[in-house]
């Protein structure tokens, strides 16, 4: 290119990533600003390990299969040699491309059967790094429905014409800045009413809910279905606990039993690949805590943990006192939390690691700061979470 990539670099160092935050946060597909070589500029949304640590033969350069299209008329989305779907979106100023936008690096529901095709050892041999760490890089690749692909591909249409935009001097008599200020509030506004849309749908009358289900279940019941029938009434109990998001305190006993329908559902749904064990003492069960504060953990543990591994894993829930306190572990086999998802814990602002730092300030908040929420232990041999909760306690509220 004749072109110098020097007005792209200009407009990153005058925070590029602050002008799009609020569209950003719309995805959490990776997405990335490169120059004509293929150097990655900014990363506005962080890409897989797999790719930036195993397939990029360079750091902070895309890898090969991006690069061979750096090229007229091959951009849009694409499938790598790994069966990953990708994006690549060019910027351009005055019918020149200066650089391009790219990302997704995500298995489609088509695609994913590939992610069980990768030949481990034939990238060890390559790149010679950790068999290990190849291994959980792999398994936490994404797989997304073909509607957040889509979304995600208009969302990069949408920005790389607004830095395009940014990039043109006296292309008309708009100005560049309501051009892009425009588009951004079209996006948004698009958002807003497709929320809209969805929670008008999930308007209904709670009692009516229940009723339905139990309905269901008695039919299930005389058809001789009984594992049917026993879901629906537990999916029932569960959806009737969860309405209870009061600021009481509730006992440890009523918590287990709650989390216990949640994980019997979760094992009709997985069959072998999840099993659990909750193994809590009865004198500790009458001790009272927040509501719906262990039950999201779990959840966290399946999705992050154990479900990415191939044969799935297994959750143990105890609870053992110690002193004055009581100590609540929810422990999982699997492969650890993400390093985005544990990374994401130590900022003030991002939403998957919202519901530990929103559990952790209920607790202390309840409790005082010696008591809350913590990771003892997050890596490839599986996680830790503890609950620490007083032994002896009323239930006090600290202002």
């Amino acid at each position: 290119m004749k072109k110098s990539n020097d007005p792209l670099k200009k407009l990153i160092a005058s925070d590029l990533y602050a002008r799009y935050s609020g569209i950003l946060s719309l995805s959490d597909i990776s997405l990335f600003l490169t120059d004509t070589n293929g150097n990655i500029l900014l990363e506005l949304i962080p890409a897989p390990d797999f790719c930036t640590h195993v397939c990029q033969e360079h750091a902070n350069q895309v890898c090969t299969d991006f690069k061979c299209r750096f090229k007229p008329g091959d951009e849009g989305t694409f499938i790598c040699r790994q069966g990953l779907v990708n994006i690549l979106v060019p910027i351009k100023s005055q019918d020149e491309t200066l650089g391009y936008l790219a990302g997704m690096q995500v298995y489609s529901q088509d695609t994913e059967y590939q992610k069980y095709m990768i030949d481990i050892q034939s990238l060890k041999s390559e790149k010679n790094p950790d068999l290990e760490f190849i291994a959980k890089a792999i398994s936490q690749l994404k797989t997304v429905e073909a509607n957040r692909i889509q979304i995600h591909e208009q969302l990069c249409g949408h920005i790389a014409k607004n830095i395009s935009l940014d990039l043109t001097k006296h292309t008309s008599h708009v100005d560049p800045d309501v051009e892009r200020l425009s588009i951004e509030k079209e996006i948004l506004e698009r958002k807003i009413i497709d929320l809209e849309a969805k929670n008008m749908s999930l308007v209904i009358n709670p009692h009516f809910l229940f009723n339905t289900l139990n309905s269901i279940a008695r039919i299930a019941y005389f058809e001789g279905s009984h594992t049917t029938e026993e879901l629906i009434y537990r999916l029932s109990d569960l959806l009737r606990y969860n309405l209870k998001q009061d600021d009481q305190l509730h006992t440890v006993g009523s918590e287990m039993d709650n989390i216990e329908k949640y994980l019997y559902i979760q094992k009709a749904r997985f069959k072998n690949r999840l099993e659990y064990e909750i193994d809590v003492p009865e004198k500790i069960k009458s001790c009272r805590i927040p509501n719906m504060v262990i039950q999201p953990i779990v959840e966290n543990s399946i999705i992050h943990g154990v479900m990415p591994k191939r044969d799935g894993g297994k959750i143990c829930i105890r609870a053992e006192e110690r002193r004055d306190k009581v100590v609540i572990s929810i422990i999982d086999n699997g492969n650890g939390f993400p390093e985005h998802f544990l990374e994401s814990l130590k900022k003030s602002e991002n939403d998957s690691g919202l519901g530990f730092r929103s559990t952790d300030n209920r607790l202390k908040r309840y409790y005082g700061e010696s008591f809350g929420l913590d990771i003892v232990k997050s890596d490839f041999s599986g996680s830790t979470v503890t609950i620490t909760i007083p032994a002896n306690q009323t239930g006090r509220i600290q202002q």
